[in-house]
């Protein structure tokens, strides 16, 4: 038995697909593709899995991370391959590792926004205002006894650095992002909480996680 790591790119309709129905795929896929996992032990066994900070709904990505234990004396190379010729549109394998970083080390997180408004010119200044102001007040969902509430949250402490352009008829805002287990920003709030606070109706929008990082910024592996 031996533990790997598969990393693996989330696009186009993909991206809608919730974090379990992602697990219910890969699962369908080891299977499909012949790989024998190892199992955990008790009264309900079940293939072991770990995915390194799932996204939310709605949000592409270029560096999921799943790791596996396999039984199988099976290159890295060919459960690529062969995964990649099993797994439903959306869902490609980029890369699988044998050695490989710990949950623990992602600190960041950065990625791209793409916006389209009836005015961009207009649009993008209200994002910067937005993005530059002492803070950022996003409304969170919380509980007060059993009541549930919405309440004010500053998140401009997760915002480590950005930079906001037009590019051909696209707002583009390419941004890092504390992100890991002990200090994570959802890139949903984020626009959400932005688009609150200018108060104009987007035409078009895209959010993409394009890499993870540890705190010394090397790429998460």
């Amino acid at each position: 038995m031996r533990e790997v790591r598969i990393r693996f790119s989330k696009t186009g309709q993909a991206k809608y697909i919730s974090h379990l129905d992602i697990n219910r795929a890969f699962q369908r896929a080891f299977t499909r593709a012949h790989l024998n996992l190892w199992y955990t032990e008790g009264f309900n066994p079940h293939p072991y899995m770990s995915f390194s900070l799932p996204l939310s709904l709605g949000v592409e990505s270029l560096c999921e991370n799943v790791d596996i234990r396999i039984t199988d004396e099976m290159s890295n190379a060919q459960i690529k391959e062969r995964m990649n010729s099993v797994l439903p549109e959306g869902l490609s394998v980029v890369d699988v590792y044998s050695d490989f970083l710990d949950s623990k080390e992602i600190v960041y997180s950065d990625y791209v926004y793409k916006f389209e408004f009836s005015d961009n010119d207009a649009a993008l200044e209200r994002i910067r205002d937005v993005l530059e102001a002492d803070e950022i007040l996003a409304l969170k969902k919380g509980k007060k006894g059993k009541k549930r509430i919405l309440k004010e949250t500053d998140i401009k402490q997760f915002i480590v650095k950005y930079n906001l352009s037009i590019r051909g008829e696209y707002i583009v805002l390419n941004i890092r992002l504390f992100a890991g287990p002990e200090k994570n920003l959802n890139p949903s709030l984020l626009f959400d909480t932005i688009i609150r606070l200018i108060d104009m109706d987007f035409e078009y929008k895209e959010i993409s996680r394009i890499s993870l990082l540890t705190g010394d910024l090397k790429e998460y592996k």
